[in-house]
C-alpha cells in the first residue's frame, strides 16, 4: 500500500507534518479500509488508542468516525479525536455523514468549537458551518460568528477565507457587507475575494466588484 513518491507528494501539502510520519497511502485505499474495519468490533481498541503516530493512522481514523450512523456515538468520538487532529487535511477529511441529519444538535457543538484554542478544532467548526448552514439552514448570525473569530493562525484564517467565498456563492446578499465594509483582516479578506474570484459558482460581474474591494 506504501508509495514513496506520493509521501513526498504528501509532505509537500502538509508542511506542518514530520515527513517520516507519512506512509504515503492514497486516500482511496484508505477509505476502503476504514469500511471494513468500521464493522469491526476491534476497531474500537485502534480509536481509543490516541493520539497516533503516522499521518495515515489520523486519516483512517476520521474515515471510519464519518461513518458512524448514531450521532451520540459519532460525536463522542469526534470530540475525542479533534482534540488530537493536528493538520489541515485530517481535519477537513473528518466528515461525519450523520451530522447532516442532525443540524440543530450539532450548532451548540459548533459554538463550542469556535471557542477553543486549538487551531484544528476551530478549522473544522468552521469547516461544519460551510457544510451544513450556508443553504436552508442560514442565518445571518453565522458569517457573524466567523467574521468575529480573532486569530493569527494561517488555517484558521484560510478556513474563514474559504467560508467567506463560499458563503458569497450561496448567500451573495447577506454577506457582501462583510467585504464592502471591511470586517475582515486584511488576510483573509483578500483570501476570500481570491477564492471567490476563482470559483465558478460567482458570476462575472460580482467578480469584477469583488476585484475593485480588494484591499492593500
Amino acid at each position: 500500500m506504501r508509495d514513496e513518491k506520493y509521501a513526498a507528494f504528501q509532505a509537500k501539502l502538509i508542511p506542518t507534518y514530520p515527513s517520516d510520519k507519512i506512509i504515503g497511502v492514497r486516500t482511496p485505499l484508505l477509505r476502503t479500509l476504514a469500511k471494513k474495519l468500521y464493522k469491526n468490533k476491534e476497531t474500537e481498541d485502534f480509536l481509543s488508542f490516541l493520539p497516533h503516530e503516522y499521518f495515515e493512522e489520523n486519516q483512517l481514523h476520521a474515515f471510519i468516525i464519518s461513518l458512524e450512523k448514531d450521532f451520540d456515538k459519532c460525536m463522542t468520538e469526534v470530540e475525542k479525536f479533534l482534540p488530537m487532529t493536528d493538520n489541515w487535511a485530517t481535519c477537513d477529511q473528518l466528515s461525519p455523514n450523520i451530522f447532516k441529519k442532525h443540524t440543530d444538535s450539532l450548532l451548540p457543538y459548533i459554538r463550542k468549537w469556535l471557542t477553543s484554542r486549538h487551531t484544528y478544532t476551530v478549522r473544522f467548526a468552521i469547516g461544519m458551518l460551510m457544510r451544513y448552514y450556508l443553504d436552508e439552514k442560514f442565518s445571518n448570525e453565522y458569517p457573524r460568528m466567523v467574521a468575529e473569530i480573532s486569530s493569527e493562525e494561517y488555517y484558521i484564517n484560510m478556513m474563514r477565507a474559504w467560508y467567506f467565498a463560499t458563503a458569497l456563492a450561496k448567500q451573495y446578499q447577506s454577506v457582501i457587507p462583510y467585504i464592502e465594509e471591511k470586517r475582515l483582516d486584511l488576510f483573509t479578506h483578500n483570501k476570500a475575494i481570491q477564492k471567490s474570484v476563482e470559483s465558478f459558482r460567482i458570476t462575472d460581474e460580482q467578480k469584477q466588484y469583488l476585484k475593485t474591494l480588494k484591499r492593500r
